[in-house]
Parts: C-alpha cells; sequence; structure tokens
C-alpha cells in the first residue's frame, strides 16, 4: 500500500508542476520538448541519444548483460523470416513492394501517420494488413508471429534512421487523435489505477520488485522486441496490452484507435531519436 501512495503522489506533484500547468493548449513541439526536457533533467548522466536503449540506459548493472546478448541476438532468425514474408509475391503477383515503395530504409519512420483519407492515425503493422487486403490475402494477427517478423525486418532496415512522426496541427482531426492518446498516457486505470506516466515518468529508474522502471523516451524506437518473459517477438500493441494487464486493467484490442493514439502520441515524444528495432528486452 505505501508504495502505490508514493506512486500517486510522486506522479501527481511532478506531472501537474511540469505538464499540466497550462499544458491544454500546448503544441505536440512544445509537449516533445517538455517530455524531452524531464528526462534528460532526471537522468543527466545519460546522453539524450541514449534513450532509445530503454531501462539499459540508465541502469549499468544490466547493460553489460544486454550488450552480450545483442551480440547474438535472438531475434535475428525472426529477422529472416520476416524477410522471407515480405519478398514473397502475393497470389496476384505483386509484392508489398506495391504498397511500400523500394526503399525500405524509410518506411519504419513514418509510422504512425495521420491518414486524411480514412481520417485515422495509421500505424505500420495495420497497413501491412492494409496492403494485404488491397491484394486478396488474409489478414495477419497483430500482435506476434508473421506480423512481428515482417515489422521486425522493416524495423531493422530503417535502423539508424531518425523517427519523423508528422502531425498536422493544421487538422482538428489529426490533433484530436494525437490529445486523445496523450490523455491515455496520463490517464489512471484499472483496480491499481495507475497511468503510463506514473510508472514511465514519474518512477522512471525506481525498482518495482527486482526490475527498473524504464523511461517512457524512446519507447517507441526499438519496436517490435524480443522479450525473455515472452520466449518470442511481439509487437509494440502487444506489449500495451501487457502494461494493461499488469495494473489489472481490461486490454483494448491490438490496433483500436486507442493504442493507435496512444503509439502516435508516444512516437511524436521521441522525433528525432534513433530507430533500433528490433530489440531485446527482459
Amino acid at each position: 500500500m505505501g508504495y502505490i501512495k508514493m506512486i500517486r503522489i510522486t506522479a501527481l506533484t511532478i506531472l501537474s508542476s511540469i505538464f499540466f500547468a497550462g499544458a491544454v493548449m500546448a503544441t505536440p513541439e512544445e509537449d516533445r520538448s517538455a517530455f524531452s526536457n524531464f528526462y534528460t533533467k532526471r537522468f543527466s548522466d545519460t546522453p539524450v541519444e541514449d534513450f532509445i536503449n530503454g531501462v539499459y540506459s540508465i541502469d549499468a548493472a544490466s547493460r553489460d548483460q544486454w550488450d552480450q546478448i545483442e551480440e547474438f541476438p535472438p531475434y535475428e532468425i525472426d529477422i529472416d523470416e520476416g524477410e522471407a514474408l515480405y519478398q514473397t509475391a502475393f497470389k496476384n503477383g505483386k509484392t508489398y513492394t506495391s504498397c511500400f515503395g523500394d526503399d525500405l530504409t524509410v518506411i519504419r519512420g513514418k509510422y504512425p501517420k495521420w491518414n486524411a483519407e480514412k481520417s485515422m492515425v495509421v500505424t505500420l503493422e495495420l497497413d501491412i494488413n492494409n496492403c494485404r487486403k488491397a491484394n486478396n490475402e488474409k489478414a495477419l494477427k497483430y500482435k506476434k508471429g508473421k506480423m512481428a517478423q515482417i515489422s521486425a525486418y522493416l524495423a531493422m532496415q530503417g535502423r539508424g534512421n531518425p523517427i519523423d512522426v508528422i502531425i498536422p496541427t493544421n487538422s482538428p482531426e489529426a490533433m484530436a487523435a494525437y490529445e486523445n492518446g496523450k490523455e491515455f498516457f496520463y490517464s489512471k486505470r484499472g483496480q491499481l489505477n495507475f497511468s503510463c506516466a506514473d510508472c514511465h515518468m514519474a518512477n522512471s529508474g525506481n525498482y518495482v520488485r527486482a526490475d527498473r522502471l524504464s523511461p517512457a523516451l524512446g519507447h517507441t524506437s526499438h519496436f517490435p522486441v524480443y522479450r525473455s518473459k515472452w520466449g518470442g517477438l511481439g509487437t509494440l500493441h502487444r506489449r500495451f496490452g501487457g502494461c494493461n494487464k499488469n495494473v489489472r486493467a481490461k486490454p483494448f484490442p491490438a490496433q483500436s484507435a486507442s493504442y493507435r493514439n496512444l503509439e502516435y502520441y508516444l512516437s511524436y515524444m521521441n522525433n528525432g531519436l534513433e530507430l533500433n528495432g528490433p530489440g531485446a528486452r527482459k
């Protein structure tokens, strides 16, 4: 009970003083600047570009072990499988290139993006299935398996390129989606009454049992990830669902509007950081 109370008090103290005072009218870029500044001040010894490494950017004790894992990454086979899937022609003779173009290095960094025609946020995984449907192929499941492998292959092709999510601020619908994702990040939910920000902002760097809570800055840069807990590869929305379960809240379906908008917000908060997916995590 004491730990839960500490989280709530800390979150209210930190977040209200930094984000909620006059933040209702803040632009996305003002939000991003404040978001980044929060973490660079909290973890002043961590270079901003290193936050793409998640908790390993702030936990030297586990960094060495993680570096060793990355020398022989457990997701290598998944990347190979993803490449084979991506290059395999559909029954009509076309490939994913007909949807995403020839330059594989720029695909991952564009997502998630606003689709004005559909008036919704579109993620890479959603567009992979949109491409399949347009070519009369069966949709893939969103959390793991072939979808995660294709996404991992495209993430690897984009490694080193900056995250470049664009929010058309002149579009009320796009701004509403962004604000919805922002609200999701700071809203409490579940029986434990926690928000994403409670764990990954206000208490980032603190321990929960034997694990340190990772900073949210850089969170979207390394997905999909191979988690030791999963024993396999999973997408960002699989992780969102797991977080909801951890606070005893009912998870939303993968690629629901709530999760797509949350990804939109968090990805914009990471603009300028390098992509380094897929990654390996506990």
